[in-house]
């Protein structure tokens, strides 16, 4: 019996020690963890169950036969994060690179068919070299077996990708398909086809890091939802993630203990809007003081900057917020805001996560370059997102609300449950400038009546109370008790039950 103790302990040791000591040694030396340190950090300490330890690959062709590793480069099981369950694979670059066999994606797929079947998130750490090309046909039908996983897990258990090393070629589709990608800074990078293809199709000469790197797909492509410095700082910030997600649509917000009075008096926001209508000030400031312990995960901060999107806690209860953002254009919707935007409302309402809409927006950005890409049917996504969202919806308006733009950002008429607005809110078709040009052009010539008309106009939209009249704005609130108000509207709402039409799905305008 001894014998057979010892085999196991010893199969295991082999087991965790991947591609051998010289390879760990190789990926230390890189600035990176382990496929299993990784894990030590990222789940509760002793939490971890494994998987399939022991199963290697099944290929006989170019000398495979001689090197079979157990594990077959990839680590999976399940665990806790702050006692909550989660499903983790974690590719392992000592073994083969990482790169995906058959077996390797066998492995991926049994993990996230129990995520499924029990109701809990996937969190992927890849750091891969791609498809197995010893494995040919075999290895790019195992992609595929994933791709139909993460499809099929959509919108039923969030499933988070953090990018930790080279993710190529067919392997960036999966994460492409999940609901959070995380990149690590001069370690991690993704593309479809890299810098040497590139050169040979396009004679374009560029390095990897400019191709596909963190900074590329965190500023530019929106690839990325956010990128950390290293290994130990991603795992950090995706326990802190993982504890606002719900673990899957069917499970309701995650409800922790708070230390934070709900009736809150919060007197530094009645001065928070300037006096001067076009200074900006910092809606994250708002964002802060309204939240739980001042605690914001933010979602893709170095893209489209002029719209926020993130995470707070409101009675220990999880709110994703969406916030247009003075401080970058003026706050103004455009393509890449829209998009963003957009993706982000549709999460929450898939996993029922209320939404607090925070609007300051002077219209939607002109210009040929917005209309030649698409604007209008970008502007439309976020439109369309927040009219089939069913989830509880508080907005408020803080300062500028104007055309079509106060329609987009969650109005009463896009079935708002409450919308407020602050005294300095302003609710028309446009600003009192242009407007009064277009209705009294012919009296242009004549600065005082154009001032006087200008006045006019202010007088009559730059306020909330047009809106309140015609009960499109449920109240205006002073800002200083603004907490208080949003936390007793989410509160009211809780047993909130609205469905749509039956339908196959939706053809939302992609």
């Amino acid at each position: 019996m001894k014998d057979i103790l010892q085999e196991l302990e010893n199969r295991r040791d082999v087991a965790r020690k991947g591609g051998g000591e010289r390879r760990i040694e190789a990926q230390h030396g890189k600035g990176k963890l382990t496929a299993r340190e990784r894990i030590e950090i990222l789940l509760d300490e002793g939490s971890f169950e494994e998987f399939d330890m022991f199963k290697a690959h099944r290929c006989t062709d170019f000398g495979m036969a001689d090197q079979q590793i157990p594990g077959d480069g990839v680590v999976t099981g399940w665990g806790t994060i702050n006692g909550r369950l989660v499903y983790v694979f974690s590719q392992d670059f000592t073994v083969f690179g990482g790169s995906l066999s058959e077996t390797h994606a066998e492995k991926i797929v049994k993990i996230m068919d129990m995520a499924v079947q029990n109701g809990a998130p996937v969190i992927g750490l890849n750091d891969s070299g791609g498809a197995r090309i010893q494995e040919g046909v075999a290895s790019l039908a195992g992609y595929a077996d994933v791709f139909q996983r993460n499809i099929m897990a959509s919108g039923v258990v969030p499933q988070i990708s953090v990018i930790m090393g080279p993710c190529a070629g067919g392997a960036v589709y999966s994460p492409a398909m999940t609901d959070f990608i995380f990149m690590v800074r001069d370690s991690s990078y993704m593309f479809v086809t890299g810098p040497d293809v590139v050169k040979t199709v396009t004679n374009e000469v560029v390095t990897a890091e400019e191709l596909g790197g963190a900074s590329t797909h965190t500023k530019k492509s929106s690839v990325a939802d956010g990128a950390f410095d290293n290994d130990v700082e991603a795992m950090d910030e995706i326990r802190r993630l993982f504890d606002f997600l719900p673990l899957s649509n069917q499970s309701g917000v995650p409800v922790r203990p708070f230390f934070d009075s709900p009736d809150r008096i919060e007197e530094s926001l009645d001065t928070l809007i300037p006096d001067n209508p076009n200074q900006p000030y910092d809606m994250k400031e708002l964002i802060r003081k309204l939240a739980d312990e001042g605690d914001f995960f933010e979602i893709q901060a170095d893209h489209a900057g002029n719209i926020l999107t993130g995470y707070v806690r409101l009675e220990g209860r999880t709110v994703g917020v969406v916030a247009n953002q003075p401080m970058v254009l003026a706050g103004v919707l455009d393509i890449d805001s829209s998009r963003k935007a957009a993706r982000f409302v549709r999460f929450c309402d898939a996993f029922e996560i209320p939404i607090l809409t925070l609007v300051d927006v002077p219209g939607f950005l002109p210009g040929t370059s917005q209309e030649y890409g698409g604007v209008i049917k970008h502007g439309a996504k976020l439109l369309f997102a927040y009219g089939e969202a069913t989830v509880p919806k508080v907005t408020l308006i803080t300062r500028k609300a104007y055309g079509g733009a106060y329609d987009v950002m969650a109005s009463k008429h896009l079935r708002g449950d409450f919308n407020y607005a602050w005294p300095t809110a302003e609710i028309a078709v446009m600003g009192a400038k242009g407007a009064v040009e277009i209705l009294y052009r012919s009296e242009l010539s004549d600065p005082d009546k154009i001032a006087a008309r200008t006045k006019d106009y202010e007088d009559r939209f730059a306020n909330p109370f047009v809106a309140a009249e015609k009960g499109f704005i449920d109240e205006v609130i002073q800002p200083h008790s603004t907490r208080k108000r949003v936390c007793r509207a989410f509160a009211s709402l809780r047993g909130k039950k609205l469905t749509n039409p039956w339908k196959k799905h939706d053809n939302i305008p992609l």
